[in-house]
C-alpha cells in the first residue's frame, strides 16, 4: 500500500454518515433516530413551549410508546399512535427516507411506494399494542447530548468524548 492508502479494515472501522434524503425542520421534531429496535426521537409540544415528548414504535410490532419529559403519559396515545408518532414517522421519513424506514420498522404499505401515511396506516391497522416506555430516558438523554454539542464553540481540534476509535497510525 502507498502512503495514505487505508487498508480494509481501516475503510470498514469507521461510523457511516447518512446525509438528509430531504432537509427538515427542527422546531417540531428536534430529534429523531433509528436505533436499539425502534424509531425514536423528541417531539415538541404544541401547546407548551417547555414540554417535549418522547416517542417511539418498536421494530416489527409496532409497540408505541410516549411520554413527557417528566415521565407523564401522552393523553393522545390511547389504544392507538398519537399525533406526536404520527410527526415522528413524517419527521423519520424526511430524515432517512420512506423505504429505509419503512425496512426498519419491517413495515409493508400495501400500495407499493412507501410514504409516511402508508407506512403509518400500515403499522395501525395491525393494532399495536402500547410499549414500555422505559427507554424515553435514554433517548431524552442521547437529545440533551446532542443539543450540548451544538452549544460548542466551533474547534479544529479533537474532542475526547468524539474519539470512537483508537487512532491507528501516527501523523507527522
Amino acid at each position: 500500500m502507498g502512503v495514505g492508502a487505508l487498508s480494509v479494515w481501516e475503510k470498514s472501522s469507521t461510523a457511516r454518515v447518512t446525509a438528509p434524503a430531504r432537509p427538515r425542520k427542527l422546531a417540531k421534531v428536534p430529534f429523531v433516530e433509528l436505533a436499539d429496535g425502534r424509531l425514536q426521537g423528541v417531539v415538541s409540544s404544541g401547546s407548551d413551549i417547555g414540554r417535549v415528548y418522547v416517542s417511539s414504535v418498536a421494530a416489527r410490532t409496532y409497540a408505541f410508546a410516549c411520554s413527557t419529559n417528566n415521565n407523564r403519559p401522552c393523553g393522545g396515545a390511547r389504544g392507538m399512535f398519537c399525533k406526536h408518532i404520527q410527526a415522528l414517522v413524517a419527521e423519520a421519513v424526511l430524515q432517512y427516507g420512506a423505504e429505509r424506514v419503512a425496512r426498519y420498522l419491517a413495515v409493508e404499505p400495501p400500495d407499493g411506494e412507501p410514504t409516511a401515511q402508508s407506512i403509518t396506516g400500515a403499522m395501525s391497522a395491525e393494532r399495536p399494542e402500547k410499549g414500555d416506555a422505559s427507554a424515553a430516558a435514554q433517548v431524552f438523554s442521547r437529545f440533551l447530548r446532542q443539543l450540548a454539542y451544538l452549544e460548542r464553540e466551533p474547534v479544529t481540534t479533537p474532542l475526547p468524548e468524539m474519539q470512537w476509535f483508537p487512532p491507528t497510525r501516527a501523523v507527522a
